[in-house]
Order: C-alpha cells, then sequence, then structure tokens
C-alpha cells in the first residue's frame, strides 16, 4: 500500500534497524522500545491486522515461528511476550499486521 509506513520501511523507503529479513518477513527494532528488547516482526505482504492475515494460516505460522528464532537470537532465555494488536479499540497504529517482541527483563504481569 502507497501510504503504509511498514510497507514503506520494508521497500527500505524508510530506514529502520533490521533485525531479520527473508522472502517473507522482516524484522526491525521499535523505534520506541517498551523493553530492553522490543522488536517488530511484520509480514512482506500487506495485511491490515490479524484477521486480515488469518487468510494466510501458513504465513501466520511461519511469522510466529520466526518470533520465536528472532527472540532466541535477540537472547530472551528466560522468556518473552509477543503482542499484536488489531483495531483502533486495541491502539493498532499502523494498520499492516505486525508483532511485538519484548523482553530482556521481568514484565509486568498487567497488560493494559
Amino acid at each position: 500500500m502507497d501510504d503504509c509506513l511498514f510497507c514503506k520501511i520494508i521497500e527500505g523507503k524508510i530506514p529502520s534497524s533490521k533485525v531479520y529479513e527473508d522472502e517473507k518477513v522482516y524484522a526491525f527494532r521499535d523505534i520506541n522500545p517498551q523493553a530492553p528488547v522490543h522488536v517488530l516482526v511484520v509480514p512482506k505482504a500487506h495485511y491490515s491486522d490479524v484477521k486480515d492475515a488469518a487468510k494466510d494460516q501458513a504465513l501466520l505460522g511461519y511469522l510466529f515461528a520466526k518470533c520465536g528464532e528472532i527472540a532466541e537470537s535477540e537472547g530472551l532465555k528466560n522468556g518473552f511476550r509477543l503482542i499484536t494488536n488489531c483495531g483502533d479499540d486495541a491502539c493498532q497504529s499502523v494498520h499492516h499486521m505486525h508483532v511485538h517482541i519484548l523482553g530482556g527483563t521481568k514484565l509486568t504481569d498487567k497488560m493494559g
């Protein structure tokens, strides 16, 4: 999509701190980290949210498997949190499906 921030990042039109890339996903560091490790993992194909991405369940499985691999490569041996926001009420600020990997410290149990 022409106006999608994450599509522009994937295309290299906007700089990012790349963590991982292959033919299906792109991962980069969040510019406003909420934990010592805060990586965003996005499918290269544009899906507006996780409900939209559910059209391609194989891709979702692949993306979540990559999240685990990326977390391990980031040294998150004691655990990590995966978050995907879906829609405005969930505070999804970029409408391109993405997963946040958070870790590197003991996270609180508060989710909201």
